[in-house]
């Protein structure tokens, strides 16, 4: 689907959906993050009560947000409420089945904790969650403020579905968690020790290994452009065999063993790793670092036991999860007709509905909301203008869709079953929530916005001369500022050879793909987007430098190479291709106008949000800049700063 569907289903998503995949991206910065992972997503198909709130400390200290309104009204649209038992299913529905694996996995911990008489104190969150900022040098609102803006994470879920089951399963795997002697002298070694700076060469030839080690051995200055030519480590070779400093009880022991046995200048013997044949060159020994022992304590023995944290939560998990007993009513028709309001029960516990739908209205209301009001808002203006959307437009609009992706049959018809499948697992939804949520309201606004696309003669000509007209050959390089750009400017007029013009690109450019290819671009085509740029560069002799061309915030300076061929094509015979795709774009952009136009004209009330917006003044709607939009939809962009 086009990307106005992204906007159209939920309007301001600010939190991502899909919690295991944001919690694997939390993962990545420490063994805690790693560790809630498993708590909150499981290993299985089972799917709990949340476990114990925050603390009042926690919350008061959180980022500002709005409190959860106590009523049961959660937003008003255009005088229609939206209720809490309306949101709550929506929440359910969406996201009911993962939500509740991550209830019962904290039920799991959350029970065995109270076998074992084991509690996890709101002092001790918060400790945990100033050991955690410390530890990535942040203040705590920092971090805090970090997690909800970079992963969507509020304070209250931090503390309540990561930090607290990672304490949990800390206190519950005490016992294997402590740190030897022997382990704290061995990773003192490894991170303050003496680490040998050296070079190195690889190569997968035996022969060709004594040949390098003969040269080296007899010439050591020779290693680094030996390594350059020879080495199979692409990486080091690049810079003369560079590799990070050696440190012990780190990688391959024969590697470390040769090279702390070096003395500045020596030469290894050749040692056989894997399949190649590695030599190093002592360049440096590093004298070992001397820690304080707090510091090796936070820096060190900390992560030796979040290392160990991570193995061993993985075991004892995985042994609660086979010794429980664990039901999923919510899955099972039969079980829910038997125990009414029960999604599951664990070792005979029972988790209500009532749970789950606090729980995903708590982790997903904002979002789902958002989604059901642009949801009302449509059917609100829908029915105003008597217009209805069917099952046939459902079926058309998919069907469009997959033709759109090109996921058609051998017959070159659209495969509405495998784009459907391949939509759905994209989205991580199922089907009925990819046509409620995706297909409804694109369908939707086809229907509100197609009777006003009209494709113009004109429309056809300049899409005719944008996809098969001349185009002018430049190199460009694109600034953020004007005084940088003047200076560079200046410095291409004074030289205004090809070469150098490709220097100051790659030097200057803040574009990536212009300074990476010293400044080459896209021909720029008539009609593409860019009126300013174009008309500039049609102005452009071969060999000729441009002026500074400003577009937006962006500062660009054109060198002319010359100009492309037009492509031979009569107009007639591509008009009904150029029809299709003007009428697309117009149709897009009008249903993104449409939808826009009926949010600007709605009074919302949104009391999870703690948001209002009344509709607005007449005066003040963009009438210019939708007629602008309209008329970019003939042109085709193909170069972009």
């Amino acid at each position: 689907m086009s990307r106005l569907i992204s906007r159209v289903d939920v309007t301001a998503r600010k939190r991502p959906q899909n919690w295991k995949r944001r919690l694997a991206m939390l993962a990545s910065v420490g063994g805690i993050l790693g560790v809630a992972l498993l708590v909150r997503t499981g290993e299985g198909d089972r799917p709990a009560e949340a476990a114990p709130r925050v603390s009042p400390p926690m919350q008061e200290e959180a980022p500002a947000k709005a409190e959860p309104p106590q009523h049961d009204v959660m937003a008003i649209v255009n005088g229609q409420d939206i209720s809490r038992e309306k949101l709550t299913e929506a929440c359910v529905t969406r996201h009911g089945k993962k939500v509740l694996e991550s209830l019962v996995n904290k039920r799991l911990i959350e029970n065995h904790c109270k076998k074992r008489g084991i509690t996890v104190t709101s002092e001790e969150i918060a400790a945990e969650v100033d050991r955690m900022a410390s530890r990535f040098q942040l203040g705590r609102e920092q971090w805090l403020a970090m997690l909800e803006k970079e992963r969507g994470v509020t304070a209250q879920e931090y503390a309540r579905d990561i930090v607290w089951p990672t304490l949990a399963l800390r206190k519950l795997a005490a016992a294997d968690l402590t740190v030897t002697k022997e382990e704290q002298q061995l990773a003192y070694e490894r991170e303050y020790g003496e680490k040998i700076n050296a070079r190195l060469i690889a190569v997968r030839d035996a022969s060709l290994a004594r040949q390098i080690h003969s040269q080296v051995t007899a010439d050591p200055e020779l290693f680094a452009q030996l390594a350059i030519e020879k080495s199979v480590d692409i990486n080091s070779a690049s810079i003369g065999g560079l590799i990070q400093p050696i440190a012990r009880h780190v990688g391959d022991k024969a590697i470390e063993k040769e090279a702390f046995a070096l003395r500045p200048g020596q030469i290894s013997s050749i040692i056989k790793v894997a399949d190649q044949f590695v030599i190093l060159k002592c360049e440096r020994r590093i004298p070992p670092r001397q820690a304080t022992q707090e510091e090796f304590e936070k820096r060190v023995v900390e992560r030796i036991r979040d290392e160990k944290l991570r193995e061993v939560a993985g075991v004892l998990f995985s042994q609660l999860q086979q010794a429980a007993t664990v039901q999923n009513v919510y899955n099972d028709p039969q079980l829910r007709e038997k125990m009414p309001g029960v999604v599951a029960t664990v070792n005979g516990d029972r988790v209500t509905m009532k749970q789950l739908g606090a729980e995903c209205l708590a982790r997903h209301g904002e979002e789902v909301l958002s989604g059901v009001i642009s949801r009302t808002m449509l059917e609100q203006h829908l029915n105003r203008e008597g217009v209805k959307v069917t099952e046939a437009d459902l079926r058309s609009e998919t069907r469009h869709a997959a033709e759109l992706a090109g996921v058609v049959d051998e017959a070159g018809e659209a495969d509405v079953a495998k784009w459907v499948e391949m939509a759905t697992a994209q989205q991580g939804v199922t089907q009925d929530q990819y046509f409620r949520d995706s297909v409804w309201p694109s369908a939707a606004l086809k229907k509100l916005s197609e009777k006003d696309i009209k494709v113009e003669k004109e429309d056809i000509s300049k899409g005719y001369e944008a996809n098969y007209g001349e185009r002018v050959r430049c190199r460009a390089i694109v600034m953020g500022n004007m005084r940088r750009a003047q200076e560079v400017w200046d410095k291409a007029r004074q030289n205004q050879s090809l070469d150098y013009f490709g220097d100051l690109a790659a030097e200057y450019s803040i574009e990536p793909t212009s300074k990476a290819l010293r400044g080459e671009v896209p021909p720029i085509q008539r009609h593409g987007g860019q009126p300013q740029m174009e008309e500039v560069a049609f102005k452009l002799a071969p060999g000729q430098l441009s002026g500074i061309v400003q577009l937006g915030d962006k500062f660009v300076i054109l060198r002319c190479e010359g100009r492309t061929d037009r492509v031979e094509v009569d107009q007639e015979k591509v008009r009904e291709i150029l029809y299709r795709d003007i009428y697309e774009k117009k149709l897009r952009i009008a249903m993104s106008e449409k939808f826009e136009q009926i949010r600007e004209t709605s009074r919302i009330d949104n009391y999870l949000a703690g948001t209002s917006v009344a509709p607005a003044e007449k005066g003040q709607q963009a009438t210019g800049q939708a007629k602008l939009h309209r008329d970019s939809a003939v042109e085709q962009t193909s170069t972009r700063f």
